[in-house]
């Protein structure tokens, strides 16, 4: 066997192979006797067809057949020989496959990349520092209450915060357009999930009245077709429903796990909950500095194969996020939604593993059951969830890999300059989504310059 590998891109391998003809040929022949001991044709006696005739009946399908091993199993032989790391499945063609003549194929694969590592050293990040206050408790409860509300019927006009049930027709240039009615739909008031205009022209509505509603789409709507037009909306208002706290009693306080219905203990816990978040806001924030750092001094190229397995990822779990089920079919997602995003968390991993690589980092057995045993205290059978976790492989794979990314995350952490910064406890929130959400819009940014 001969082997001739060309680099064509820095992810990109060209493999030429060449299989002596007789070896072809000798296997080919052994195939084709060995099938004709079991063909069966009119006029012949079981084994005894003619081998002419088992050849030309037979003949290009066995070859197919012998083939198409003989080139996978040479593949496998070949990047093992030439020390390749593929990343994915090659393309595999046949330039000559002829009898007699020596097989020659070609395998066009890509290849993990290497990656020398570039530091990050003088890269200034912010890490918040949060102090989750009495206030903060107690607006965290105010919203509680809210999420555990009640809608009481009233006979007054609507004001905002109240919640109004409706049936709409909406118009573009006198004709309805699709998408843009309901019967019966339930409206809060200033919750901001209508277009911008129309929570408002309802106020001061009563139940039975109908109302002309006049908004424009935002020119980034994501109806292309409805973006920046105006629009017109028939509403007939059938019923007017104001929010009913409820008490802060102790059956409110056991519906969030405080058995008793101890209210001081609930505020602790709600507090708890918070500093936890809180902490995981400033984790996040911080680590989503350090990883945009990492991409900015480390431009790799990423094989497209791994773009595709982590796209498809990102579409089981869109898919399962909108409640689509299990038999929903992920391949009408369209790749463009997620290709974007899914290069880049590929870089990142990619970045990553040779950090984790180069640090020789571990994760033991006891850190990750302590990690196991940090994620179990958030349910209400921390012990339950230790023991699934800890009994299930795949798990504990997930948890060492979270682990060892933590540790790479500080490790690089370690050629930072680090500034703390006083932020409240919505503003960490805040921020670590705002930063989150640039991220990706910088991935896009960055594959549409690509």
């Amino acid at each position: 066997m001969q082997v001739s590998v060309e680099t064509t891109s820095p992810i990109e391998r060209r493999i030429t192979i060449q299989v002596p003809a007789a070896e072809i040929d000798e296997a080919v022949s052994a195939r084709l006797k060995d099938t004709a001991k079991n063909v069966r044709l009119n006029g012949f006696r079981q084994g005894r067809v003619p081998m002419a005739v088992v050849e030309k009946r037979y003949g290009p399908s066995v070859r197919n057949d012998v083939v198409g091993e003989v080139m996978r199993e040479r593949y496998v032989r070949a990047i093992t020989e030439e020390s390749l790391n593929p990343a994915g499945y090659p393309s595999i063609d046949a330039n000559v496959n002829e009898a007699g003549k020596d097989l020659e194929f070609v395998a066009i694969m890509e290849i993990y990349p290497e990656v020398e590592l570039a530091s990050i050293e003088g890269t200034s990040v912010e890490r918040p520092v949060v102090d989750v206050t009495d206030a903060d408790v107690e607006e965290m409860i105010e919203t509680l209450r809210k999420q555990n509300a009640d809608w009481q019927e009233v006979e007054r006009a609507a004001s905002d915060g109240d919640q109004v049930k409706i049936d709409f027709q909406g118009y573009i240039d006198d004709e309805p357009f699709e998408g843009g009615s309901a019967e019966g739909h339930e409206l809060v008031l200033g919750s901001n999930s209508f277009i911008p205009g129309f929570e408002g022209q309802l106020e001061g509505a009563k139940a039975g009245e109908d109302k002309t509603i006049s908004v424009t789409f935002p020119d980034d709507y994501q109806a292309e077709q409805l973006a920046g037009k105006e629009a017109t909306f028939k509403v007939k208002v059938h019923q007017i429903s104001a929010q009913v706290l409820p008490e802060i009693d102790a059956a409110f306080i056991e519906r969030f796990g405080v058995e008793g219905g101890n209210e001081t203990e609930f505020r602790a816990e709600v507090k708890k909950n918070m500093n936890r978040e809180a902490l995981q806001a400033v984790d996040n924030r911080v680590k989503q500095q350090v990883l945009d750092a990492l991409k900015a001094a480390n431009d790799i190229s990423v094989p497209s194969a791994l773009v595709q397995q982590e796209t498809d990822g990102m579409k089981r779990q869109a898919a399962q996020q909108f409640g689509l089920g299990e038999d929903f079919d992920v391949s009408q997602l369209p790749n463009e939604l997620f290709e974007e995003q899914a290069k880049g968390r590929v870089q990142v991993g990619l970045l990553l593993a040779e950090v984790i690589k180069q640090n020789e980092l571990e994760a033991s057995d006891d850190e990750i059951k302590a990690k196991v045993e940090e994620l179990a205290g958030q349910y209400q059978d921390p012990q339950e969830v230790v023991d699934y976790y800890m009994s299930n492989d795949q798990l504990k794979t997930q948890v060492k890999s979270a682990i060892l990314e933590e540790k790479a995350v500080a490790q690089l952490l370690e050629q930072t300059q680090v500034a703390e910064v006083e932020m409240t406890y919505q503003e960490a929130l805040a921020a670590a989504q705002q930063q989150a959400e640039q991220g990706e819009e910088e991935n896009a940014d960055e594959q549409a310059s690509a």
